[in-house]
């Protein structure tokens, strides 16, 4: 049965899809009336429903049931990432990791970013496709850009594992060997032409441990989704 998303449900008893939505439902999949399909808000809240009238624009369904679907989850997962120049690298990124289990997702503004800004919208749009593909239930949240010295200054201090990832720093464990299950963690990923000494030591002086993920050299968006699988697989 196909899942769709409707983040504004509530307690509804009849729901509109969104024009995305709809199209898909009635265009894409070509759903027809009393059809059932499900529904999640994003939030851990699963629906059981009817379509009621399958319009391409606004296809309106009826709420059959509704019943609360928190992932089994033990571990909270945050990557603060510098997308790389190359955007679709970091749209790639942003799929693997919900598909696999990522909480948070924040873009970081790095000395050596190439890239400041994208279109929020259309990466929301990738993460709900993501997140409908997994069968999950729970929407990553996506941050707004943030340089790295706030970020690391307001980093949750109920982390109870905080990391960067980095070539350049001295002293790294390896993150396989000092990640512990059902933690709360943070992972710093930096840009293309990594993190420079002085970001480093920002991190090391919050409280980051510096991590290696293997003696290769990843790109960002390799690392992330590296770090997503790995800890993923640590909770399984």
């Amino acid at each position: 049965m196909h899942l769709f998303y409707a983040p504004d449900i509530g307690n509804s008893l009849f729901y509109e899809l969104s024009r995305d939505e709809s199209h898909h439902a009635i265009k894409v999949l070509r759903l027809h009336k009393n059809e059932m399909i499900r529904l999640t808000d994003g939030k851990g809240n699963r629906f059981l429903a009817t379509i009621l009238e399958p319009s391409p624009g606004k296809c309106y369904v009826a709420i059959k049931e509704m019943k609360n679907y928190v992932e089994k989850r033990i571990y909270h997962l945050h990557i603060a990432i510098a997308p790389p120049k190359n955007i679709n690298r970091f749209e790639i990124f942003l799929e693997k990791a919900t598909e696999t289990g990522i909480d948070e997702i924040t873009p970081l503004i790095c000395e050596r970013s190439e890239r400041k800004l994208f279109n929020h919208e259309r990466m929301e749009k990738i993460l709900i496709s993501a997140m409908k593909q997994a069968e999950r239930s729970i929407k990553p949240k996506l941050h707004k850009f943030i340089s790295l010295s706030e970020f690391v200054k307001i980093s949750s201090s109920s982390a109870t594992g905080k990391y960067i990832a980095s070539n350049a720093a001295e002293n790294k464990k390896s993150l396989f060997q000092c990640y512990a299950k059902e933690r709360k963690a943070v992972v710093l990923i930096g840009p293309e032409g990594d993190f420079t000494s002085t970001e480093i030591l920002q991190a090391l002086k919050a409280g980051f441990t510096p991590v290696s993920l293997g003696e290769y050299r990843l790109r960002t968006e390799t690392a992330g989704i590296v770090i997503t699988s790995f800890i993923a697989s640590q909770n399984y």
